[in-house]
């Protein structure tokens, strides 16, 4: 079970800091070979250390995922490093919120790109490697060996979310090219699947009153939920208590493995019971 991703090359954006460093290790320790991605290149290169240090395989791949480029060049990095790939997990992102009579365009085309367009370049780059690698191998062997897709979405996809209008329609528009990925690739053995996470402790939902920041094209945006919306939402949460990011991991590895082979089209909902 620990190696049961041996020789497989994973591509995870935004695996620098919280639910995708976790997913990375965890792959990384099953014996995948993994792409660090992230936008700073600190936490992508201290990342891609730490797995190494451990034993395992890692490079790091430091953009912008809604770059123009940034798609066909982290396939290109994977595909050159080790010849192939077979799991790409589209988690890159982050919210900048405001209820949508204040919200900007620049607001909607920024939080759209980046959840949503950006996955739909990274997919549509890596056809060669999922798609005509399976042909190859249907010729060969009668057979393509299993390739995943694993989309990133939230609850703010599924039931909606008040100030996240950007966010909560791109987390929707994910669930359906998800569902679309499944039909057009199953073909070639590629299983298409998106985990809807709930409130996860990262900085993303870490006290706003704590000052987290980013820099976007010349804009500063706030990270973070207000304390009091955290502590609300905690107490809605059937566990009582934010999911880690080891927790939020968990089901990315379960898609990413040979034991969910025959599951795909499918949205799970990790949310504590929310």
């Amino acid at each position: 079970m620990n190696k049961m991703l041996k020789d497989k090359v994973a591509i995870i954006t935004g695996s620098g800091r919280g639910i995708g460093k976790s997913a990375a290790m965890m792959l990384a320790k099953a014996g995948a070979r993994v792409v660090i991605s992230d936008i700073d290149p600190e936490p992508a290169e201290a990342t891609v250390s730490e797995i190494n240090k451990a034993g395992g395989e890692a490079i790091s791949h430091v953009g912008d995922v809604t770059g123009e480029n940034f798609a066909q060049n982290i396939i290109n990095a994977a595909a050159e490093k080790w010849g192939g790939i077979h799991i790409i997990i589209n988690n890159a992102g982050f919210t900048w919120d405001s209820m949508i009579h204040k919200m900007t365009d620049k607001q909607w085309d920024t939080i759209m790109d980046l959840h949503l367009k950006a996955p739909f370049r990274i997919i549509r780059a890596a056809k060669p490697w999922f798609c005509d690698a399976a042909k190859k191998e249907i010729e060969q062997t009668g057979k393509a060996v299993a390739r995943k897709i694993i989309n990133i979405s939230s609850i703010s996809g599924t039931t909606g979310n008040a100030g996240q209008a950007n966010y909560s329609a791109a987390k929707s528009g994910m669930i359906g090219l998800t569902k679309t990925m499944s039909k057009e690739w199953g073909r070639y053995n590629v299983q298409c699947n998106a985990i809807a996470f709930g409130a996860i402790d990262t900085r993303l939902s870490a006290p706003k009153e704590e000052g987290a920041s980013m820099e976007k094209d010349g804009e500063i945006i706030s990270l973070g939920i207000p304390k009091q919306i955290r502590e609300i939402a905690t107490m809605m949460i059937p566990l009582g208590r934010l999911g880690t990011p080891e927790e939020a991991a968990g089901p990315i590895l379960f898609l990413a493995s040979p034991l969910s082979d025959y599951v795909s089209g499918e949205v799970i909902t990790v949310s504590g019971g929310l």
